[in-house]
């Protein structure tokens, strides 16, 4: 299993999500169809962007509330985004937790056009909640 995890401001719009993960997943030497999961902040996964890169590319969403994130260690957290969203991690702590059982980062968090995109493999993970 292949999970992107993405962190953005309120407001982006596909174009630049889009952008931000086919660049990730590139330099991470996969495809679109390599991913199954689009992973992220509970109330970014209620923005109008991200549920239509999730339909655009056909991978099942899911989302995180901050102290679920904030529970999952990264080797990126931050003080910025801990003290904005309540979890030092957002990109790579999604992928994380949706990539499942023992999951690993295949690239850690990206930041490109104020995305963050991160990349973790895994197993299966049973639903969020």
């Amino acid at each position: 299993m292949i999970a992107v995890g993405i962190g953005a401001r309120a407001g982006t719009g596909v174009a630049e999500l889009a952008t931000a993960v086919a660049a990730a997943l590139a330099e991470a030497g996969l495809e679109v169809l390599d991913g199954t999961v689009l992973a992220t902040l509970d109330r970014r996964a209620a923005e109008p962007g991200v549920r239509e890169l999730s339909r655009v590319l056909g991978w099942r969403l899911v989302a995180f509330g901050a102290g679920e994130l904030a529970g999952q260690a990264v080797p990126g957290p931050s003080r910025v985004v801990a003290a904005v969203v309540g979890t030092p991690s957002v990109a790579e702590a999604a992928a994380l937790l949706a990539a499942g059982t023992a999951a690993e980062l295949v690239l850690p968090k990206r930041v490109r056009g104020g995305v963050t995109v991160a990349i973790a493999r895994g197993g299966p993970r049973a639903e969020p909640g």
